[in-house]
C-alpha cells in the first residue's frame, strides 16, 4: 500500500527507544524526514539515527518545559520547512512508575500535579505548535499515543490514566477543529502491554503468563507491531480517520 509519506516531515516524541524506535523506522522506511526527539539517552537516540540514516535529525525535548514545543518545531522547520505529522510518543510516568497497592491519596501533591502537567500540558502544547503549519498548507496528520490505562485502569496508575484520558477528549475536540481547515486529522491509539526492547527485564514470564490469557490472540503485541498502525493514521493513505481512540492491543 501508498502511504503518501515520501518527502513528509514527521515529528515522533519520546524516539530513542521503546516504540518510539520503530515508529522512527517504518516512517524513514517511507521515505519520510523523521525528527527524533529524546530526553534523557542522546546516545540512544543517534543508535536509531543511525538505522534511520539521511533521513533522520535528531534533537533533545523536554516535553516538561514549556518553551520547548516551539523550540522543536523551529528546529523541524529549519530542516525541512514544514512538519506534516505529529506523533504524541514521549510520556512521563512519574518519579517511581507504578506503585499497585500504595493508596492513591498518599501521593504528595508535587509527584501527582507534575504527572498531569508534564503529560497534559507536553502533547497539548506541541499540538498547538504545529496545527498553524497544518493549516497552513492543509494538511497534516496527528498521533497521540496513549494507553488502555485510561479506559481499563490500573492500581498505582491513577494520574497517569487520568492524563491519558485527558489526551482523548483533547484529540476529539481538535478533530473537529482542524477539520475545518484541510485535510487534517487527529487520533488517539491506545496501547496494551507491550514487548519493548526496553522493557523485556520487566515483562518476565510470570507476568507474561497473567496478561496473555486475557488477550483475544493469546499473546502480547511487540513494538514493531503496534507502530505500523500508528503509521498509517499518521500517512495520506488514511483519508477519513479522524477524532477516533483505536485500541492496539491484541483485541483486548
Amino acid at each position: 500500500m501508498e502511504l503518501g509519506l515520501d518527502g513528509r516531515t514527521v515529528i515522533v516524541t519520546g524516539a530513542s527507544g521503546g516504540i518510539g524506535r520503530h515508529l522512527a523506522r517504518r516512517f524513514a522506511a517511507e521515505g519520510a524526514h523523521v525528527v527524533l526527539t529524546y530526553r534523557r539517552s542522546p546516545h540512544a537516540a543517534e543508535l536509531v539515527a543511525k538505522e534511520v540514516g539521511e533521513r533522520a535529525m535528531v534533537t533533545a525535548y523536554d516535553m516538561a518545559d514549556p518553551d520547548a514545543p516551539a523550540e522543536l518545531v523551529r528546529q523541524a522547520v529549519d530542516w525541512t520547512g514544514g512538519v506534516d505529522v505529529l506523533v504524541n510518543n514521549a510520556v512521563f510516568w512519574g518519579n517511581d512508575g507504578p506503585t499497585p497497592g500504595q493508596p492513591f491519596e498518599d501521593t504528595p501533591d508535587a509527584d501527582w500535579t507534575a504527572t498531569l502537567r508534564t503529560n497534559i500540558d507536553g502533547a497539548v502544547r506541541l499540538t498547538r505548535a504545529v496545527a498553524p503549519l497544518m493549516r497552513a498548507s492543509r494538511w497534516g496528520r496527528m498521533v497521540h499515543i496513549s494507553s488502555g490505562i485510561a479506559t481499563d485502569g490500573m492500581s498505582g496508575a491513577e494520574y497517569y490514566g487520568t492524563a491519558k484520558a485527558a489526551l482523548h477528549g483533547f484529540s476529539r475536540s481538535v478533530a473537529l477543529n482542524v477539520g475545518q481547515d484541510g485535510d487534517i486529522l487527529s487520533n488517539v491509539v491506545a496501547f496494551g502491554l507491550t514487548r519493548t526492547e526496553t522493557n523485556a527485564d520487566f515483562i518476565t514470564e510470570e507476568i507474561s503468563q497473567h496478561y496473555e490469557p486475557t488477550v483475544p490472540i493469546g499473546r502480547l503485541l511487540s513494538a514493531a507491531e503496534v507502530a505500523a498502525p500508528v503509521v498509517f493514521l499518521g500517512s495520506a493513505a488514511n483519508t477519513g480517520i479522524t477524532g477516533q481512540v483505536i485500541a492496539v492491543a491484541g483485541g483486548a
